[in-house]
């Protein structure tokens, strides 16, 4: 069956920013993730979203995309690495007598140019992670401890690898633009096109005498437990940003962020309905009759409420401001009680009198079920 187009799937338009493919991709992401949507098709579209921003964040992949559609990614073809779709798959890469087809499509669409900008100090990706909060939790807000890893700069050597200052030089062979010139001769001559430097790795640098805390990696891998302030009202799906302990630049650039979803732990009473708490009172039937005052929990405490006489099953008394706390309004929400009658299923001789007098006393003809019987009839 043929695939959805990637920016029909992602819901944006062919000239939308990589800023605005990732928050489209984060939105259905969320939307449609296995571990928050338990639908029968939604893992299908979680897959299915998750290829069009690899495609479409890809800034190679997205222009073999807009030049060849799908037909670039399939027979094989692969989507990895340098993000040449023929680079291997169905195309060897020394097919057709050695040519190497990835560096011939590179020349035509001007890889070159993107890889000398790729291998610049880079911002790392973004890092998203899962932590389960009780609803009691996200309701008042509360300071919990977050286990979470990343890499952080080396301390010593400020992330350059190096023992000293001193010890960075100029790559001398790429004079310190990360990239060499190459030529390759092929079936339609030769072309010129540009790779990373091999002897720097793209960095322009050659470290001569490394750091001895980090072994010139630059970095230290960090396990850490860390204090995070979930604030009051928070609700499920929302997020928090935790700045630069996301995934490791590259070539000295800063950290990405980590972003903690939270996913809320149910609660044996309450029930949220965006900032509304919903609660199920069960009372007697006496009770519901009569009327009576009943204390009820709330998320802030027990309150008296007057359950008024003639209450009906299922009825809705409303609490004004006992629900939750608007993350960034502040104003509370309501709480619900719904009224829940309890029939008893035993009852002493005493109890049995007073209620044979009870319906002995009731009007004739005038009953809940005579008059379900006379709408009936009519």
């Amino acid at each position: 069956m043929a695939k959805r187009d990637f920016y029909e799937v992602l819901g944006i338009s062919k000239s939308s920013s990589k800023d605005e493919i990732k928050s489209a991709y984060r939105k259905l992401a969320k939307k449609y993730h296995p571990d928050l949507n338990h639908e029968p098709d939604a893992a299908e579209k979680f897959k299915e979203v998750q290829e069009a921003y690899d495609i479409l964040y890809d800034d190679k992949k997205r222009q073999m995309y807009d030049q060849f559609g799908m037909a670039a990614f399939e027979q094989g073809a692969s989507t990895g690495g340098n993000g040449n779709p023929f680079a291997g798959g169905g195309f060897s890469s020394q097919g057709f007598g050695g040519v190497d087809l990835g560096d011939i499509f590179s020349s035509f669409f001007g890889g070159g140019r993107q890889q000398r900008q790729s291998y610049g100090p880079r911002r790392g990706d973004d890092a998203l992670q899962r932590i389960r909060v009780p609803f009691m939790d996200a309701v008042l807000g509360k300071k919990v401890l977050v286990p979470v890893s990343y890499d952080e700069k080396c301390s010593k050597c400020g992330g350059t690898g190096a023992k000293t200052p001193n010890d960075i030089k100029t790559c001398p062979h790429c004079g310190g633009r990360g990239y060499v010139r190459t030529q390759q001769r092929t079936l339609f001559g030769v072309m010129e096109g540009q790779a990373p430097c091999p002897h720097c790795g793209g960095s322009g640098k050659i470290i001569e005498t490394k750091c001895d805390e980090c072994g010139g990696k630059g970095y230290k891998h960090i396990k850490r437990d860390l204090e995070v302030n979930i604030p009051a009202g928070i609700n499920a799906g929302q997020q928090i940003v935790i700045k630069g302990k996301g995934e490791r630049g590259v070539n000295g650039g800063e950290n990405g962020d980590l972003y903690l979803e939270i996913v809320i732990i149910p609660h044996e009473i309450f029930k949220r309905d965006g900032n509304d708490i919903h609660i199920d009172v069960p009372i007697s039937f006496a009770d519901a009759s009569l009327g009576k005052t009943i204390e009820v929990p709330t998320v802030y405490g027990t309150v008296e409420v007057d359950v008024p006489a003639g209450t009906q099953p299922n009825q809705t008394l409303r609490l004004k401001g006992r629900g939750v706390k608007d993350l960034r309004r502040g104003t509370p929400g309501d709480q619900y009680l719904h009224m829940q009658i309890k029939t008893p299923t035993k009852l002493s001789k005493e109890q049995k009198k007073l209620l044979e007098e009870f319906r002995k006393n009731e009007s004739r003809g005038d009953t809940a079920f005579d008059k379900f019987v006379k709408a009936f009839k009519k």
